[in-house]
């Protein structure tokens, strides 16, 4: 099963000196079937960039945690074992946890298929978005109009072997 965790640059880099994304249980997004029932897609393509832009909501949700974080959303994308990574059957539907799964035990950063990163230019939006995140959860459209200017940015593909270069 493919599955996408939400990091931040300083945790990518984190991760790298660690060899692994975390010890478990680890929050990451997946192709679940609350995403399935969400998205109404067939298209596994589709599906699992829905699970992506999921997990890079949350890496949104990480910057805004983190004054001092480089402004840039980063997310690793890994194969774990079917079974490995569960969803909350009471959280399945809840919109802020679509794709939402668990991942039981440690992640070995072998185990990451890619990473997936802002280009420094969506920086200023992504920046702009971290600091609208609590306003635009709490009904600001004009926030949420903010959240969603960092979206229209994709994230750009790494190979595994390029996270030294990254970080």
């Amino acid at each position: 099963m493919r599955v996408y965790v939400p990091l931040t640059l300083s945790g990518l880099a984190e991760a790298h000196r660690a060899g692994e994304l975390g010890t478990g249980p680890l929050v990451a997004y997946a192709v679940t079937p609350a995403l399935r029932e969400w998205y109404l897609s067939d298209d596994i393509e589709e599906l699992e960039y829905a699970a992506l832009n999921r997990a890079a909501l949350a890496s949104l949700r990480l910057l805004a945690a983190d004054p001092a974080a480089a402004r840039r959303r980063v997310v690793v994308a890994a194969d774990v074992p079917d079974g490995a990574a569960t969803a909350d059957p009471d959280r399945g539907l809840d919109p802020a946890a679509l794709g939402e799964v668990r991942v039981a035990g440690p992640l070995p950063l072998a185990k990451a298929a890619a990473v997936h990163v802002d280009s420094a230019d969506a920086e200023a939006d992504v920046s702009a978005a971290a600091e609208a995140l609590a306003a635009a959860d709490g009904g600001d459209d004009d926030a949420q109009f903010v959240v969603d200017g960092a979206e229209d940015h994709e994230l750009l593909w790494y190979a595994t072997q390029e996270i030294p270069n990254l970080v």
